[in-house]
């Protein structure tokens, strides 16, 4: 009993440390990956990992694809964007926070195909979506769009 009372609150302490921690790490993805055939990557913070349905897609990560290969994310706000084979993507930026007013997607598109479905973000501030390509930026006014950016040759 007195070994209970002498540790308690720091067993107390470290509980609630550890999970608060646990839901700011359940809580650091903006995105998940939703379906996946073949070989695609996720890469954050140098970090490489093999996409499987419910990988956490945060701010900076790169998503690829190999060739033949293909990837579906969706995003908090429903956003859902659909990779063909031999992609690149980046998210650059996201925010959602509708109550607060805070909406932004901006994501850089390297190579590839992607095909883009409005969620929350775009529906509630469209000027709010963009995706950037080598050659110019796609401002989202639309519900969807598919976009392909090929090697220069």
């Amino acid at each position: 009993m007195r070994c209970l009372q002498r540790f308690a609150p720091q067993l107390c302490a470290a509980t609630l440390a550890a999970l608060s921690l646990g839901s700011v790490a359940q809580d650091t993805g903006v995105a998940y990956v939703k379906t996946v055939t073949g070989d695609a990557w996720v890469t954050t913070t140098g970090q490489r990992v093999k996409a499987a349905p419910g990988t956490p897609v945060s701010i900076g990560s790169q998503l690829k694809t190999a060739p033949g290969a293909t990837l579906g994310v969706t995003f908090k706000d429903n956003t859902l964007m659909s990779f063909g084979p031999d992609t690149e993507l980046t998210v650059d930026e996201y925010l959602y926070a509708p109550a607060q007013g805070q909406l932004q997607l901006t994501t850089k598109l390297a190579r590839g195909s992607l095909n883009y479905v409005s969620g929350v973000i775009a529906k509630l501030k469209p000027e709010a979506v963009q995706v950037k390509t080598p050659t110019g930026i796609i401002g989202v006014r639309g519900t969807q769009f598919v976009a392909r950016v090929e090697d220069a040759q």
